[in-house]
């Protein structure tokens, strides 16, 4: 490694030392202004409506994007805008989350006054409960650093992680507070591989008709063979004479019972099946068949109704086709 390689290195190693220490402060100074905050989020009937300028801004852009998409109605406001009109944004219902890392920030202590004539709350995010912010805000959570990780102390660096910390807290403790679940949070996200992943249901994928590969259970071994070979999953689904499954004949099946030098042509299925086997149903999540099939090694899965009637069967390779794996 050169000089210059290890000088980097250590840098950004300094850098990386001094965020961590200021997320750890962080934690120790959380009291009961940070429940407070919370119940006054939790008990909006509105919006959070999240406000900051220039590195701020950037920040809370971001906290309200996270406080929207697990169950916090939230969007940002830039206080230079609000002021020539983009405040009546704002309703009485809502509740202003005001970041300065000063707390002297003027295009945001431009709007308190028309901010307190709604009777619009705010919680402020500052490193100083002195300060004029901290002073007119109903809630002050501390968001102060010993240092800048900047070497020259001037570039909003330990203090912007600082504050997206604090508004990731605030996310997460209001998420857990509401019992937000996988399903509420992919009905904010329904596009790309997260959406597929907790929206896509194995009804969505799997194969059905007279494309599920099923035998019945007095099949020969011989023709059980070439229903797996026609249908591609490696396995065939084996049912009773009501049409219930009862089992699977995989590709494992066949190579346990030519160690065993059984006639295929002669053996009947049900000898030779997986007794019963794991199962899926029409309206499971994909993204839960996959844990189900990955848990228990498995590649394919046969899909039954409540009735025990098989519907449908997927594999693997239908999984991560659909951008679920």
């Amino acid at each position: 490694m050169s000089t210059k390689e290890s000088t980097y290195i250590a840098s950004a190693r300094r850098v990386i030392s001094i965020e961590a220490c200021a997320i750890s402060a962080l934690g120790d100074r959380l009291d009961e202004r940070f429940n407070a905050a919370c119940e006054m989020l939790l008990h909006c009937t509105g919006k959070v409506v999240v406000c900051g300028m220039g590195k701020s801004g950037h920040v809370g852009h971001k906290i309200a994007a996270t406080l929207a998409s697990t169950g916090t109605p939230a969007f940002f406001m830039h206080p230079g805008e609000a002021n020539h009109g983009d405040l009546g944004m704002l309703s009485p219902n809502d509740v202003l989350l005001a970041i300065s890392n000063s707390g002297e920030t003027g295009e945001l202590l431009n709007l308190l006054p028309v901010v307190k004539r709604l009777n619009v709350p705010v919680i402020a995010m500052t490193n100083s409960a002195g300060s004029s912010l901290g002073q007119h805000a109903d809630i002050v959570l501390d968001i102060s650093v010993e240092q800048e990780a900047c070497s020259l102390g001037l570039a909003p660096t330990s203090s912007t992680t600082a504050t997206l910390v604090m508004g990731d807290a605030l996310a997460v403790a209001l998420l857990d507070k509401k019992g937000f679940t996988s399903d509420d949070f992919a009905l904010s996200h329904p596009g790309g591989s997260l959406g597929r992943k907790l929206l896509l249901k194995v009804r969505d994928i799997m194969l059905s008709g007279s494309d599920v590969p099923l035998v019945h259970q007095d099949t020969p071994v011989a023709e059980a063979l070439l229903e797996i070979s026609r249908k591609g999953l490696g396995m065939t689904g084996v049912t009773d004479d009501n049409g219930q499954l009862l089992g699977i004949f995989t590709d494992g099946d066949l190579r346990r019972i030519l160690d065993a030098r059984i006639d295929i042509h002669a053996a009947r299925t049900r000898d030779v099946m997986t007794q019963g086997g794991k199962t899926s149903q029409a309206d499971d999540l994909a993204v839960e068949a996959l844990n189900l099939m990955e848990r228990h090694k498995i590649s394919a899965l046969m899909v039954v109704d409540h009735d025990q009637r098989p519907v449908g069967a997927f594999n693997m390779h239908m999984l991560l086709k659909a951008g679920v794996l």
